[in-house]
């Protein structure tokens, strides 16, 4: 694995050797453009096969790192052996462009071991950079045209190491800085770095780091960092680093902060592990910022799943109560509309790709579901890899990219 790549192109028995002309809008990191998993650019289809046609499969590496598509190019971060790998390939053919490796020794924490050594964060391409987190707490960045190193900084600068179970928490660029919160359980900050020099801009507390990742929206008019860290749910000046407000929703015992939090509406929604979902409000007063509690369920609970909302104000997500089950969710006043099925599995990443909701489960199953809060309606069913399906998935204009344990699979969606 430390040689070339090896690259297995399997043709679909239907379409022989057939070689797409495929564009894509932009998906440069975690669920997407907003960090939100709403799919844009690409147009669903007018009926859903029963199957999908593999285009090709290619051997990329475990980790649960979503690949990211760029003009043509998919980039993919993932691990062989005892080295982390950076990965460009072309997207019509899977083919390498260029491949980065480097050590990465990592002991997982007890209970983690099924889960592998990672990476377990997502990467972030921005203005021409790739960035990338090891499980390490090493941040890297990457010229995303040739693979070339440009610089990298590690957690241990600062004094910390990774939460028990490795750093999880995926960068996000904007304006020339790239943000993370690095970190141990007990202590850490959420930093802005330059994104060109890897110099810190600014520092933002000593919170522990937590496994949900930060996003980048505007309340009360002001551009801002939200965070669920290891104690709070925090949102932060992006211009300055200084906290503007704060909730505590701090990880109780193995109840972990884990999903990444929704904005819609100026409104923020969490969910945690044994806790249900809250719907918080931040305003912006005279002199401070106020938090407002709008709601609070205990219904349905997400646990490692990030949930997303549509723009009618339906939240679709996966709790953990019941051995795991889909559910809608009126953001308007937090009342659970429907569940699934019970014994779902233990994991479930999302697209909102309107009108429906691609519900990808960790037991290699995607299920396609109409979005709306009248029932529970499965729409489709496919098996789209022979091994668990922990990364989300990324919508092409006509097909899907769905990186398995140790394989990156290229799904075309046949036009009916």
């Amino acid at each position: 694995m430390r040689n070339a790549l090896t690259v297995a192109l399997i043709a679909s028995l239907t379409f022989g050797a057939w070689s797409p002309k495929t564009t894509v809008a932009d998906w440069p990191g975690w669920l997407g453009p907003g960090r939100d998993g709403k799919v844009v650019g690409v147009t669903p289809p007018s009926s859903w096969p029963k199957e999908l046609d593999r285009v090709w499969v290619v051997d990329v590496g475990e980790g649960y790192a979503t690949p990211l598509v760029k003009d043509g190019r998919i980039y993919q971060h993932a691990r062989q052996g005892e080295e982390e790998v950076v990965l460009c390939l072309e997207l019509s053919t899977g083919q390498e462009v260029w491949r980065q490796s480097f050590p990465v020794p990592f002991k997982m924490g007890g209970g983690g071991q099924a889960h592998g050594k990672g990476p377990k964060s997502n990467p972030m391409l921005d203005d021409g950079r790739l960035f990338t987190l090891s499980i390490d707490g090493t941040l890297s960045a990457w010229k995303a045209e040739t693979g070339e190193k440009l610089w990298a900084r590690d957690s241990s600068e600062f004094g910390t190491k990774t939460p028990y179970w490795g750093a999880s928490t995926s960068p996000i660029a904007s304006d020339g800085k790239v943000f993370v919160h690095l970190g141990n359980d007990e202590s850490g900050r959420l930093i802005a770095f330059d994104a060109e020099t890897g110099n810190e801009v600014w520092t933002n507390g000593r919170d522990g780091a937590a496994y949900a990742s930060p996003l980048i929206t505007t309340l009360g008019s002001e551009p801002q960092v939200v965070e669920w860290n290891h104690r709070a749910l925090v949102g932060v000046s992006i211009e300055t680093g200084k906290t503007l407000w704060e909730f505590p929703l701090p990880h109780i015992g193995t109840n972990q902060n884990m999903p990444t939090p929704n904005v819609s509406g100026g409104h923020v929604f969490v969910g945690g592990e044994n806790r249900g979902v809250f719907r918080f409000t931040p305003k912006r007063g005279a002199e401070s910022w106020d938090v407002s509690v709008d709601w609070h369920q205990e219904d349905v609970a997400l646990d490692m799943s990030t949930a997303v909302v549509t723009d009618d104000g339906l939240m679709f997500g996966f709790s953990h109560y019941d051995t795991g089950r889909l559910f809608c969710l009126d953001t308007k006043n937090g009342e659970v509309k429907w569940k699934g099925p019970p014994r779902t599995g233990q994991n479930v990443t999302f697209l909102n790709f309107a009108p429906y909701i691609i519900a990808l489960l960790d037991n290699s199953r995607m299920r396609v579901l109409r979005s709306t809060d009248a029932s529970y309606q499965l729409v489709a069913e496919y098996r789209v890899a022979e091994s668990p399906t922990w990364a989300a998935p990324v919508m092409l204009n006509d097909g899907i990219l769905i990186k398995a344990k140790q394989r990156l699979i290229y799904w075309k969606i046949p036009a009916q």
